[in-house]
């Protein structure tokens, strides 16, 4: 019942709101807005993911140093180093429109995917504590390595691809 009154209300708003405001652009305002949106979330994301993965793996590392376990970290990491590797590339056979966006969306989404992996890793059971996060910090560090290769390929690259 509300809802029925609240779009009654929208409607009568809508109507006898003047020609100029009925005219803009308000699918472009949305558009641009949303855009500005995933501008900053991208820009807060590569600032903080660095010092983030930075905190989280001594921590990890500490965790197993403490369970005299630190010479098993380098299989899980190398491990997911191979995975991302594996990822990158199925991506770009996958969608060849990737290699000339200028976002490396499938990066990013590799990156969310084992961050979501990695952030429960102190409630995982005890040897998936030990191996679970650090493979994921393989994976993570890896698409770093990607993703600071992607912002520096040249840019005559990019546009003798598009011709």
């Amino acid at each position: 019942m509300k809802l029925d009154q609240l779009i009654d209300k929208a409607r009568k708003l809508w109507d006898s709101s003047p020609e100029p405001v009925k005219n803009f652009p308000w699918s472009k305002a949305l558009d641009n807005f949303i855009q500005l949106i995933l501008d900053l979330i991208l820009f807060v994301i590569r600032y903080l993911a660095v010092p983030v993965f930075a905190v989280t793996s001594l921590s990890e590392l500490s965790y197993c140093a403490h369970e005299r376990k630190l010479v098993l970290v380098p299989l899980p990491v190398l491990f997911g180093v191979a995975i991302a590797g594996i990822l990158k590339e199925t991506a770009l056979e996958l969608s060849p429109r990737l290699k000339d966006a200028e976002v490396p969306w499938h990066l990013i989404v590799i990156a969310i995917f084992f961050t979501l992996i990695k952030l429960p890793g102190p409630y995982y059971p005890y040897w998936g504590r030990i191996f679970i996060p650090h493979f994921a910090n393989g994976v993570l560090l890896r698409t770093i390595w990607f993703t600071i290769l992607w912002y520096r390929r040249p840019k005559s690259l990019k546009m003798s691809d598009s011709s």
